[in-house]
């Protein structure tokens, strides 16, 4: 099993170099463990080139069979730490950077209290590829709006308000509120949240048509963009906490909500790591900002 998942992290990472590193392998290992799993299997698995590593045409036939494989082993994993008791465990999360920021230092802080040993694997994206983890086994669940998470069982979590971003100059920067329609006039920065966008689905029901000049990946870097005089955006109101940026956010009129929620495949066959998480979260949904 140890090959398997040598041979996923330099999937992941394109790099017997950077595979090594991160699991505290020598590269020689490496390479002895890929060498060794090829001749088990009398098939050759990966080519090397300048471009980088990637999987032979037999290669790619044979890893789904791989990754399923290394979800059953979690899973056994998994079902032994449930069967002891919850002293270990690895709660595997997709998140997008709002949360991550200014939601799971609290939670995790204080899950760890009781539960000291189990730890976290963040996996950051967005609407398209947080469900697309969860499906996939990636991840055990992740944060979800529900117009983006078909095929999941949700769980509502928060909704939170949207504002209006926009440089410390602007003309509208001195206004207690601005609408959509006055968010059109100038060239807007669009967060790339994959299958669903709520300042898009706004502006569409509303009739407007913003003028998208930029699309942008990271809260952060829109931010940046704004501040530098680029153009405008609409982010959510938990993302511009604790921030120093040279802006200026205001709420709109009518506002613009966000719904976030958790999503998953089975509440059952989650990981009991993830299931006490996920009741901690819950029971804690009212302190989160």
């Amino acid at each position: 099993m140890n090959r398997y998942l040598v041979l996923q992290k330099i999937i992941e990472l394109g790099s017997f170099t950077k595979a090594s590193a991160a699991l505290g392998y020598t590269q020689s290992s490496v390479s002895q463990m890929i060498a060794s799993l090829e001749k088990e299997l009398s098939v050759k698995l990966l080519n090397r080139s300048r471009t980088g590593i990637k999987l032979t045409i037999e290669g790619e036939e044979l890893y789904p069979y791989i990754e399923k494989a290394i979800l059953q082993y979690r899973a056994i994993g998994q079902k032994a730490s449930e069967i002891r008791g919850l002293d270990t465990g690895i709660i595997r999360v997709g998140t997008i950077s709002s949360v991550t920021c200014h939601w799971m230092p609290q939670l995790i802080s204080g899950f760890q209290k009781h539960y000291p040993n189990v730890q976290f694997l963040f996996h950051q994206g967005d609407y398209r590829l947080i469900p697309e983890w969860i499906q996939n086994g990636t991840v055990d669940f992740g944060f979800v709006t529900p117009p983006a998470a078909n095929g999941l069982e949700i769980l509502p979590v928060k909704h939170g308000e949207m504002l209006a971003i926009l440089p410390q100059n602007h003309p509208l920067s001195s206004r207690a509120s601005v609408t959509l329609a006055e968010l059109t006039k100038d060239p807007f920065i669009l967060l790339e949240e994959g299958a669903y966008n709520e300042p898009a689905a706004a502006f569409q029901a509303a009739g407007l048509a913003p003028h998208i000049r930029y699309t942008v990946h990271d809260d952060w870097s829109i931010m940046t963009m704004v501040e530098a005089g680029l153009g405008i955006s609409i982010l959510a109101k938990l993302m511009t906490r604790r921030t120093d940026f040279d802006i200026i956010c205001l709420p709109i009129d009518p506002p613009i909500y966000r719904e976030l929620a958790i999503g998953y495949k089975d509440r059952h066959s989650l990981p009991i790591a993830s299931k006490y998480f996920i009741d901690h979260l819950l029971a804690n949904v009212d302190l989160l900002p």
